[in-house]
């Protein structure tokens, strides 16, 4: 079917607010990324399951977003749907040790009611930007601490609309890894077992956690996170920088002055640039450290 077609087909099953060429940069950390066909604000986890089903009725292109922090998307946009998860399923319970985390609720907020419920575990993830749910697609992690240290089981619904819950096994944690990355399903709510702890001793962790990140990342400037992914016996960080790469600039895309492991849009960077850029790091830290450094933001859309 053509666009009109889809946005219309889309607006007929009341699943939420429909957006036709919708600028992606609007909705990713970068503020980079052409339109979306059509993109769904779900309102509710039954309007997430409708616009499954439509997708797989008519097989439409699918892509879900959570609140865009780790993704790039090319200049061109993402064909089909883009369904938008950053605003809805934000709830939380508690059980005892174990805590419920929506797939909507930031980090943050997740280590902030972790903290005030006096359990600890999840002082970790505090300043790490995203969403539950993005935290565990990627097994998100941050000094010494990483999601498959906490996480039990998930609740997942599958893109043929079957909810189910699974175990910690069957989620294969590893290094920014999960099986969501092979698997067509969207997180709705995780389990986490923590610890009792001392809430204010809880607190001076993540206000530490927070600080370092502050004066060591450019979080005044949008980006993606971490560019690449660690690889073994080194780190990215130093490496650029002993590269002569700090500050390196293609277009609107720059090598942080502040942190060399990150890429920033400094200013109307294009994906164009910041690919280029990722491409021109890679090959010189090839040549200099014989290393090959991987992207761990996803890239999305058409060039």
């Amino acid at each position: 079917m053509d666009k009109a077609e889809l946005v219309s087909r889309l607006r007929d099953l009341s699943a939420g607010e429909v957006r036709a060429d919708e600028p992606l940069s609007a909705h990713t950390s970068f503020h980079i990324g052409g339109p979306a066909d059509a993109l769904v604000l779900p309102g509710r986890e039954e309007d997430i399951a409708a616009v499954l089903r439509f997708a797989a009725e008519t097989a439409t292109p699918l892509t879900v977003l959570g609140n865009g922090s780790n993704v790039l998307v090319r200049d061109k946009g993402i064909r089909g749907i883009v369904l938008v998860l950053g605003n809805v399923l934000k709830y939380h319970r508690q059980e005892g040790s174990r805590m419920v985390f929506s797939s909507g609720l930031s980090l943050a907020a997740a280590s902030r009611l972790a903290g005030e419920a006096g359990l600890t575990g999840m002082e970790f993830a505090v300043g790490i930007p995203g969403s539950i749910g993005g935290a565990l697609f990627m097994n998100a992690g941050a000094y010494d601490g990483e999601m498959k240290d906490v996480v039990t089981a998930a609740r997942l619904l599958d893109y043929d609309g079957t909810v189910r819950t699974v175990g910690k096994e069957e989620l294969d944690l590893g290094y920014r890894h999960s099986v969501l990355q092979e698997r067509h399903a969207i997180v709705l709510d995780i389990t986490t077992e923590l610890k009792p702890g001392n809430p204010a001793a809880i607190q001076a962790k993540m206000n530490d956690f927070s600080q370092r990140r502050q004066s060591k990342q450019p979080l005044e400037m949008p980006s993606a996170g971490s560019t690449f992914r660690r690889p073994a016996g080194h780190f990215v960080g130093p490496m650029v920088e002993k590269a002569g790469l700090k500050g390196y600039r293609i277009g609107g895309a720059q090598v942080s002055t502040k942190h060399a492991g990150f890429v920033v849009n400094a200013g109307g960077a294009t994906a164009a640039d910041v690919l280029a850029l990722i491409r021109h790091i890679q090959d010189v830290i090839r040549r200099t450290d014989g290393v090959e450094l991987v992207p761990e933001v996803m890239i999305l859309g058409e060039e």
